[in-house]
């Protein structure tokens, strides 16, 4: 379950390259859609923030956007991938580890890390540990 939820937390907090142009920014607080509430392998609720971590309960991941739209998540020393698709307040992750699409809706602002809480080391480029 802990790989299901790092997807969404890193589709979230990215600015996504597209034609060319940067998409507007994927940072802020973001909750599961209704359609997805039931599902036990997504997090209720994702904080993707500038400095490039991401939290949800008490997991907290590193994310980094690449062309595709794509977004990968440090998850265990291994970047996991997922692809991604923002319209206007909703954001949908699938790909990866994901058995199906998941649609978040952005409910306000990314809170402040925890001055506690590091940001998540970079596992270095993907397929390395």
């Amino acid at each position: 379950m802990r790989r299901l939820l790092a997807p969404i937390v890193f589709m979230l907090a990215l600015t996504v390259p597209a034609m060319g142009q940067a998409l507007p920014s994927i940072e802020g607080t973001w909750e599961v859609s209704l359609r997805d509430q039931n599902r036990r392998d997504v997090p209720r609720t994702v904080i993707v923030r500038a400095d490039s971590s991401a939290s949800w309960g008490e997991e907290h991941v590193r994310w980094r956007m690449v062309a595709g739209p794509k977004i990968m998540l440090a998850i265990g020393g291994e970047w996991e991938i997922y692809d991604v698709r923002l319209r206007g307040s909703q954001l949908t992750l699938s790909g990866g580890d994901l058995p199906d699409p998941v649609t978040l809706r952005r409910t306000g602002p990314a809170t402040p890390r925890p001055t506690n809480v590091p940001v998540p080391p970079d596992p270095g480029p993907p397929g390395q540990r």
